[in-house]
């Protein structure tokens, strides 16, 4: 348990407690409960189509009576490659009540990364998406695969062969009753999310049962204003991402909520959706809100039905969550958190103080240090720069086959997150880069959130994002990458005259380059390494 001395919990908005119990049950046990406790409530709606939670239980239970009858049994592993759907939770909630393991696949896998993840994992099953079949098929040859179970979204793609089991024929085959296989909550793996991908070799990180089902109870808990079976969270965010399954997915099953479901962020069909079934809880990241904020007549839609909000996955600039409170009337607080950690770890106060540029404070039963970077014993005094590390019922077991990286990001039950913060005297946590991307221009260390958070502040910018880019003098030199609002116009010398009015001289960019749009991950976060590769390749080609 974490010392209740802790500076931060005198940050604590009123009702959040600094301990939960944490009752033994599993995603899947969850979802019985809700279905015997709300059987009227509306469980998920997608496309217009209403699921109860009685009849979304039921469905898991088919899955799953359909997945041991082709022999899958308690720690095998079930791939899930699809967008959100409600097919994707009957799959991931099936896959956990047989007490096999979900193998989360970015559904915008190529066939090269596709066969790492399902190599690594060595699962031998996939539910997916019917459109998606073709790689998968191009795949199975060189992987473990044996089942292959499609479903369709609307009409079917028309793309699978005889050898591929149709979920939708098993949905009518299988009885509606299914008891869980037992599990040890503390042992017993749940999920394989595979992070890392846009740093290096994707890292299948073990989250066991109580991982999942403690972070979704600790951010219920933040959200103090949550009725049980009376939310409706828009899930926008993708599932196959922790992210997403912990503050929809799980979160929402666990309060009995209704998932309003989306396969993919695209800003006219969102406030749509808002417009039509009203949610109450919005998780989502930066660009979503930015989106939100530049679009045109947008209190039309009637966003102000959003309570709360949380943001993660990339730094929350300030004037980013000012804008979006006063358009919605709801509270929009940045948080943080790793796939390592289920995700979530730390919030700013629902209620209570917020500070700008802040991740905010540990969640219940989360405890925080910052130690030296070049031994990562000593733990700093607040203010001083150092590595995050982090302790709590989220942590993951570790990282599958890979002691040695296990052995270097967990140590004592602390993981070390790689990124680098400082804490204030109040026990708020500030992110000031990952040690990646920390730019050294000249002999100095310069963070990109500094620069990106004045780049925000510009009145013509809508997003930007800065990168270190090789320099024959200063070693790296900053370069600033900016989408500008829709119908303004800038000059490279306009936006780096408002950075030097902002900035100690070292940090103000050297180059800014003007984009139609930045590249992303599907969460919507920024993939800075790619521009750096850019540059790196643009240099190379200058230089031959």
């Amino acid at each position: 348990m974490v010392d209740s001395n802790k500076v931060w919990f005198k940050s604590y908005d009123q009702n959040v407690r600094q301990h939960i119990d944490y009752p033994d049950l599993t995603m899947p046990q969850f979802l019985d409960r809700s279905a015997k406790n709300l059987p009227e409530r509306d469980a998920v709606i997608f496309a217009g189509v209403k699921l109860s939670y009685p009849t979304l239980a039921a469905m898991v239970n088919k899955i799953a009576a359909a997945l041991a009858d082709l022999g899958i049994k308690k720690g095998d592993r079930v791939a899930i490659m699809s967008p959100n759907c409600p097919q994707y939770i009957v799959g991931f909630m099936a896959t956990l009540k047989l007490g096999a393991i979900v193998v989360q696949v970015n559904p915008m896998y190529v066939e090269r990364e596709l066969e790492h993840v399902l190599n690594d994992s060595e699962a031998e099953t996939i539910i997916a998406y019917d459109a998606f079949y073709p790689r998968i098929k191009n795949v199975q040859n060189v992987t473990q695969l044996k089942n292959v179970i499609l479903f369709a979204l609307g009409q079917p793609a028309g793309t699978a062969d005889g050898s591929v089991l149709k979920a939708e024929e098993l949905l009518m085959k299988y009885p509606p009753e299914f008891t869980q296989v037992p599990v040890n909550m503390d042992e017993d793996v749940a999920v394989f999310q595979y992070t890392g991908g846009t740093t290096g070799v994707s890292k299948g990180a073990m989250l066991i049962h109580r991982n999942i089902t403690a972070n979704a109870l600790q951010v219920a808990e933040w959200f103090e204003q949550l009725e049980y079976g009376n939310e409706k969270v828009l899930c926008v965010l993708p599932f196959f991402h922790s992210y997403g399954m912990t503050t929809a997915m799980n979160l929402s099953i666990i309060y009995a909520a209704t998932m309003i479901v989306t396969p993919r962020f695209e800003i006219k069909q969102c406030l749509e959706t808002i417009k039509a079934y009203k949610p109450t809880l919005f998780p989502g990241v930066p660009t979503m809100y930015i989106a939100i904020n530049n679009y045109p007549n947008v209190q039309e839609y009637g966003i102000n039905t959003i309570k709360g909000c949380i943001s993660g996955s990339a730094p929350l600039p300030v004037e980013v969550a000012e804008t979006f409170e006063r358009i919605t009337e709801g509270l929009l607080v940045e948080g943080y958190g790793l796939s390592e950690t289920s995700p979530v770890t730390h919030c700013n106060p629902m209620l209570g103080k917020r500070k700008a540029g802040s991740i905010g404070i540990p969640l219940p039963d989360t405890d925080c240090k910052i130690v030296d970077l070049e031994t990562g014993e000593r733990e700093l005094p607040p203010g001083e720069v150092g590595e995050l590390c982090i302790k709590g019922p989220q942590v993951m077991k570790g990282y599958w086959n890979m002691p040695e990286e296990t052995a270097k990001t967990l140590r004592n039950g602390w993981i070390y997150t790689g990124d680098i913060a400082k804490m204030d005297e109040e026990g708020y946590f500030y992110i000031v880069d990952r040690k990646k991307d920390m730019i050294i221009a000249g002999g100095y260390n310069i963070y990109p959130r500094d620069i990106e958070e004045v780049l925000f502040e510009h009145p013509k910018v809508l997003e930007a994002v800065v990168a270190g880019v090789p320099d024959p003098y200063r070693g790296e030199t900053v370069k600033a990458f900016v989408v500008l609002k829709e119908g303004q116009q800038a000059t490279e010398e306009e936006i780096i005259e408002f950075c030097k009015a902002n900035l100690a001289k070292y940090k103000v960019p050297r180059l800014v380059e003007f984009r139609s749009e930045l590249p992303k991950t599907t969460v919507g976060k920024i993939l800075r390494r790619i521009l750096r590769e850019e540059e790196v390749k643009k240099q190379q080609v200058t230089k031959s």
